[in-house]
């Protein structure tokens, strides 16, 4: 499999938003506004239609989902723990600070939806077992809630903010949580308006990505490189090791393995750098790390799906 055609698309679409913020009359007073319509209607209407449409199972699949939330945990205490981590490494405090750590480790646990499915979809076409797309929904389902709640949780703390209160505004919240609800319930979105849904999740993918390359400023990324290694330490080497363990723990089947072990090697998010800049944080840095992340995932990708070959 070809990972870097899979993610040129993305990557792409934050060069475009870069060259077009930097080169061109659509400077940043034009992003701006279009990051708040990504951040309160365009990405919360397609994280709802990406969880409803696809019915979970949870208890046909329930080691894989307790494999998802156990990686996911882990990586969020990992993130956590790199202030403590780089006071053992000489001159990593450099251009360090708690609002910046609190913006950036949802970079380490949190994943792009759009890649992992594609993914996923390409596996089952090359003669996979055809579970792999719907293993990969149910996993989307059941962790995006939860690293949406721990992405906020650190930036509310650090705002001086009602962390409940935030957690219960927040529209990727609301979204993720009443989608994974509608789906156990059975609920469906009719057919007459999923078109309309789709094309509403495409303008956020587009938009989003371009307002993340919008956002760039890699001399702040330059400021922040400990701080920026060790996020994407965590989301491109550790966690796949993470993944892998539990597939051994867990006794995951093969293509439940495979689903998890590419889930673990994600680029992160896009929409890291649109929460980020609508609550007050350095959106720069997280849309550089954002950039950096989806670079690295042709690396991280098939270095997952060794480890399968190689200890599975």
């Amino acid at each position: 499999m070809n990972y870097a055609v899979l993610l040129f698309p993305d990557f792409s679409m934050i060069l475009c938003g870069w060259l077009l913020c930097r080169y061109t009359a659509l400077n940043r007073r034009v992003w701006e506004p279009v990051e708040s319509l990504v951040y309160y209607f365009l990405f919360p209407v397609l994280l709802f239609h990406s969880i409803v449409k696809s019915p979970i199972q949870l208890d046909a699949d329930a080691s894989l989902v307790l494999g998802g939330l156990l990686m996911t945990v882990v990586g969020v205490l990992l993130t956590h723990a790199l202030p403590w981590l780089m006071r053992w490494w000489p001159g990593t405090r450099e251009g360090f600070s708690a609002r910046d750590h609190a913006a950036s480790a949802q970079v380490a646990f949190r994943f792009n939806s759009f890649i992992a499915l594609g993914l996923a979809e390409r596996l089952a076409t090359q003669g996979q077992d055809g579970r792999g797309p719907l293993l990969m929904a149910l996993l989307i389902g059941v962790c995006v809630p939860l690293v949406n709640v721990a992405a906020v949780w650190p930036m509310a703390r650090h705002a001086g903010r009602g962390v409940l209160r935030e957690l219960v505004r927040n529209p990727l919240i609301i979204a993720t949580v009443s989608g994974l609800a509608c789906n156990l319930l059975g609920l469906r979105v009719p057919d007459w308006i999923a078109p309309s849904l789709s094309r509403i999740g495409a303008a956020s993918l587009a938009l989003g990505l371009m307002a993340a390359g919008a956002g760039m400023q890699f001399g702040t990324l330059a400021r922040s490189k400990a701080l920026a290694a060790g996020v994407l330490t965590v989301r491109h080497l550790l966690l796949p090791l993470v993944a892998l363990g539990l597939c051994i723990t867990l006794r995951l089947d093969t293509v439940q393995a495979a689903t998890l072990l590419l889930f673990s090697a994600l680029p992160t998010a896009s929409s890291a750098y649109v929460l980020a800049a609508r609550m007050g944080y350095n959106g720069a840095l997280v849309a550089s790390m954002v950039t950096l992340s989806t670079a690295l995932g042709v690396l991280s990708l098939p270095y997952a799906l060794s480890l399968q070959r190689h200890f599975l």
